[in-house]
């Protein structure tokens, strides 16, 4: 962990998704880059006796054969890794204690019968396993009436910005077509704000206005994933426009 915790140090302080926008720095890019690599593999060596299924995906996207205790390992120089898909999917403490929750009412429910003895499962580094775990359950049915108070409508982004002292917060400006909104949502983890802007997304737009410490937010964007970088906002397709609405 402590190891962990100096890699984590090194990629906080030297930041390189600020280096790769500034133009002239590729060489600096490219050694703090290799440098996290270089760590990560050390790392991936420690852990391999403990979880061996994720440290073989890791070893593939390195394009390294299977490592041994890393005492006498050489660094990656001059080499080429493969292209990055997730090894694990992050679960939210918030998931965790809604599982918990859902099997305390299952048990009260459940007759007691024997016990037989548990397999065990381990869950290593596969997502749709990880993403099934903590799939929300759907919520009780509704009838047409009630889905029908709900007026959603295509929005475009037309301003993002961060909100000063406010950690997953952005505050966008979205065009309903003939007015705009004002509206903070909690993505600033997963995007950038210059990467919305002009992006169309669906908006509840007859919630109602909702003071916070901000200002006031005056809709809900609809975004899907369980938090963190981990969400996407919702898009509608090609051809539609601002202040439609979704039926």
């Amino acid at each position: 962990m402590a190891l962990a915790d100096k890699a984590n140090q090194y990629i906080d302080e030297k930041k390189p998704w600020l280096i790769a926008k500034e133009e002239g720095r590729d060489a600096e890019l490219h050694a703090v880059c290799s440098m996290g690599l270089n760590l990560f593999r050390m790392l991936v060596a420690y852990l391999r006796p403990v979880i061996p299924t994720l440290a073989a995906n890791a070893e593939g996207f390195l394009n390294i054969p299977a490592q041994v205790w890393p005492s006498e390992a050489q660094p990656l120089t001059n080499h080429k890794i493969n292209s990055f898909t997730p090894l694990m999917t992050r679960v939210e403490p918030d998931k965790i204690a809604a599982i918990v929750e859902a099997s305390k009412e299952n048990l009260e429910k459940t007759p007691t019968v024997a016990a037989k003895p548990a397999k065990q499962v381990v869950v290593e580094s596969n997502p749709s396993l990880v993403a099934n775990a903590i799939a929300e359950p759907i919520a009780d049915a509704i009838e047409i009436e009630d889905f029908a108070k709900i007026d959603l409508r295509i929005g475009r982004i037309i301003k993002a910005e961060s909100v000063e002292g406010a950690e997953k917060l952005l505050q966008l400006t979205v065009d309903l077509g003939g007015e705009t909104r004002n509206i903070f949502a909690g993505i600033k983890s997963a995007y950038a704000p210059e990467d919305l802007v002009g992006k169309l997304t669906v908006v509840v737009a007859n919630l109602k206005p909702r003071k916070m410490r901000f200002g006031t937010s005056e809709g809900m964007v609809l975004a899907a994933g369980p938090g963190g970088k981990d969400i996407w906002v919702l898009s509608p397709d090609q051809g539609a426009q601002p202040g439609m609405r979704v039926k």
